[in-house]
């Protein structure tokens, strides 16, 4: 009997890490009898590209719509249940969830990062939601330990990409400089880190890599400017407008990689790169702390000198051999589609 299964997330906006993550999970599904409908941004641009149904995700009555027609809401993955970013984004993936309670369906946590959440009231609503969902699945420890301390069952997983296929491409002696827009991005620390590249960096080609265009390609060209102010004959090159296997492709070929973005750092492990973590959220501080990686703050008075030396002396083997240790674990997904 077919499952008719609808899926909420940050998909249909450019981001590479949570279309990798839908991408991932569909193909899984894709093994079952299902018949799947994606909540995004871009129902066009989903649709197109998975060969499944979408809805726009501010077309609130359309939402409940397929909700209460469903059999399985599957919320993520990615951090969707934190106020830290935005408290509005917060209260919207909690709607979701509760229609999904409201009309009796199984809701499934699917590999999320949860919290911060910092408002009280929040989270209240947060707790309540997720003890009533069917399967709640986070994917760091720290996230888990929040779970635990509200007493929610939940199930520690990697993150989902941890089982993306990758190949492997020569390296091109470059450095990668992975930059987004936030709040806390500032001049100062952009200055900051073009010195320190162009001091330490010299010899390799600088690759700036934008993730998502809308958001990162401007933060990107400003760091190549100042770049080019302090080295006007620095081989500096601005990637923008890549997506899925492209944008993988590029990143394989870097030797280090300086990164804002928790899944540029994510696939810099698997591929074994030396890596620095722009520390701007606790996803990745988090996923920093996993792999021993130098972290930078987003104040820009870091001491650069001791962050870009430990990340010269990484081991690449043992990162990738830790990264590539890890696979998701399906069962508890699984198990709601072999009924």
């Amino acid at each position: 009997m077919t499952k008719k299964v609808v899926i909420s997330g940050y998909y249909g906006y450019g981001n590479f890490g949570d279309e990798a993550i839908l991408y991932t999970l569909i193909q899984k599904l894709k093994d079952f009898d299902t018949d799947i409908t994606v909540i995004s941004g871009n129902p066009r641009f989903t649709s197109l590209n998975y060969y499944v149904k979408a809805v726009k995700n501010f077309s609130f009555s359309k939402v409940a719509g397929v909700i209460k027609q469903a059999d399985v809401l599957i919320s993520g993955g990615g951090s969707l249940l934190q106020d830290v970013t935005s408290l509005k984004s917060l209260l919207y993936y909690l709607w979701v969830i509760w229609l999904g309670i409201k009309y009796k369906k199984e809701v499934i946590i699917f590999a999320q990062g949860i919290g911060p959440v910092n408002n009280p009231i929040a989270a209240f609503l947060t707790r309540q939601l997720l003890k009533r969902c069917a399967y709640v699945s986070v994917r760091d420890e720290k996230s888990l330990q929040l779970l635990n301390d509200w007493n929610v069952d939940a199930k520690l997983v990697c993150d989902p990409i941890y089982s993306f296929p990758l190949s492997t491409s020569a390296n091109t002696h470059s450095i990668g400089i992975q930059l987004r827009d936030f709040k806390t991005m500032n001049d100062k620390l952009l200055k900051s880190l073009a010195a320190q590249v162009v001091k330490d960096f010299s010899d390799l080609k600088i690759v700036v890599i934008s993730f998502q265009d809308a958001v990162d390609l401007e933060i990107c060209n400003k760091f190549a400017q100042y770049v080019r102010a302090i080295n006007h004959n620095a081989d500096i090159e601005v990637v923008s407008g890549l997506t899925g296997k492209s944008l993988v492709a590029k990143i394989s070929t870097l030797d280090y990689l300086i990164a804002m973005r928790f899944h540029a750092l994510l696939l810099a492990v698997k591929f074994g790169i030396k890596s620095a973590a722009v520390n701007y959220d606790v996803k990745v501080e988090k996923l920093a702390d996993e792999f021993n990686l130098p972290k930078i703050s987003m104040t820009g008075d870091d001491d650069l000198d001791k962050a870009f030396n430990c990340m010269r002396y990484e081991s690449s083997s043992e990162i990738r051999l830790k990264a590539n240790s890890k696979t998701f674990d399906w069962l508890g997904i699984t198990d709601f589609f072999e009924k």
